[in-house]
């Protein structure tokens, strides 16, 4: 070998070594784009780079870091090509270098960056990056060999510069996706402490009653919400009552948003801000079920709604005004008579029509050792290895097994049962559970 020709794959091994060093200081990914685009246009001596990322599960390349590319009338802040369109994307598909002295004289290159931009393209390199499994990370493109056009020598320096920026961008993007998940999961533990912190801390208490309530979302955060709020009745009128003082009545509110996630727990955490402004202003049962689902249609995208179910209890009447709107099955175990009564919905969900169909709410009194049930289809839904739902039978077989039993050893009771039921699966749906049982 020549010692001109000696010293110049020297120079270039010199150079692709410090580019090396250069990709393994940062793993921020717009740093390393814009080490790897300038390392290209600087040893390859050239005009300009480009490094086009690979989108694959859109089958397209895309780029956000390019020389002389500024943002302005008619320039794109992101190039996108298809994999196969252009001189980038036929690069892409071919998984080889493109060498194309002439650009304006391939049928292959666009123009119309040229003309956005005002820069005249002559010849281009294209090299394909390519991770070490083979997996194709992105194309570099090179543009205007200084002085002539590209010759072999700069596609086996290239060669050697993609293989590093493979490496290089393949590392950042995880690291970026492993950050991104961790900011996510930050994100999601804090919607979870307020959802957690939106549930009562404690039950009303009431002379005469015995309530047990539990959540358990399906995931960090769920889709299913309660509350109870202690009432004081003074003639007519009635008062929300701070946690821990005795009531003589209660507001109850139980809510189920389609799905599971972030997005259902704002949901539901929504209405149960609603619920609590609707106790706290004196109305009904029904006036507040409308009001909110009136909001409801208004904030709520088409396609999601929220089943609920609403009851205010008068301790000293011993009577339950419910509406439920979507939410069912409702049980009332009769204590006398050891039968549990199924009841439906009375209208359609929360968040579909602005106008509920319905016109009042329905009155039930409770007589001594009678239980009134609202139960998520999260649990009545929880499926076993066989796909076999564990059903309304269930846990009829429950409530009547467990007669006269305090409403937390029922509660407990269906929680263990369904548990063994699925044998311990995660399980599918958010699972909740509200008990008002008046004592014997």
């Amino acid at each position: 070998m020549p010692e001109a020709e000696s010293t110049l794959h020297q120079d270039a091994l010199r150079r692709v070594l410090a580019v090396a060093r250069l990709l393994g200081a940062t793993d921020d990914l717009h740093e390393v784009l814009s080490v790897i685009i300038d390392a290209m246009r600087d040893v390859l001596d050239a005009e300009r780079a480009t490094v086009f990322e690979h989108d694959a599960p859109k089958s397209q390349l895309f780029s956000s870091v390019a020389h002389g590319v500024a943002s302005g009338p008619g320039v794109p802040e992101e190039i996108r090509v298809d994999v196969g369109q252009g001189l980038a994307g036929e690069c892409a598909r071919a998984r080889a270098v493109i060498n194309v002295p002439d650009a304006y004289a391939d049928p292959r290159f666009n123009p119309a960056v040229d003309k956005a931009t005002g820069f005249r393209t002559r010849s281009i390199l294209a090299i394909p990056l390519e991770s070490v499994g083979g997996e194709l990370v992105g194309v570099a493109q090179v543009l205007n060999k200084r002085g002539g056009r590209f010759g072999p020598e700069d596609e086996e320096i290239a060669c050697a510069l993609a293989a590093q920026a493979a490496v290089a961008i393949k590392r950042a993007r995880l690291l970026e996706d492993r950050l991104m998940r961790e900011k996510l999961e930050r994100e999601i533990e804090v919607a979870r402490h307020v959802q957690q912190q939106s549930f009562p801390s404690s039950l009303p208490r009431m002379k005469g009653y015995d309530l047990a309530a539990f959540s358990e979302p399906a995931e960090q955060t769920g889709g299913d919400a309660y509350d109870a709020v202690g009432l004081a009745h003074d003639g007519s009128s009635r008062r929300v009552m701070p946690n821990g003082d005795e009531a003589d009545g209660a507001f109850f509110f139980m809510a189920d948003a389609t799905g599971h996630g972030v997005g259902p727990a704002l949901s539901v955490t929504q209405v149960r801000s609603m619920l609590r402004m609707g106790a706290r202003i004196g109305a009904g049962v029904l006036e507040t079920m409308s009001q909110i689902n009136r909001q409801l249609c208004e904030d709520l995208p088409p396609g999601l709604f929220v089943t609920a179910w609403m009851g205010e209890l008068d301790a000293l009447a011993h009577t339950l005004d419910v509406f439920s709107a979507g939410q069912a099955p409702l049980l009332l175990h009769r204590y006398a008579t050891n039968e549990v009564i199924v009841s439906d919905a009375d209208t359609m969900p929360l968040g579909i029509l602005p106008d509920l169909d319905a016109e009042r709410s329905t009155r039930i009194r409770l007589e001594p050792g009678d239980v009134y049930a609202v139960i998520s289809d999260g649990i009545i839904e929880a499926m076993r290895d066989d796909n076999e739902q564990f059903g309304l039978e269930r846990l009829i077989d429950i409530f009547t097994g467990m007669r006269g039993s305090a409403a937390s050893e029922i509660s407990d009771r269906i929680r263990s049962t369904v548990d063994a039921f699925t044998g311990g699966a995660p399980a599918a749906d958010d699972q909740t559970v509200v008990l008002i049982r008046r004592e014997s």
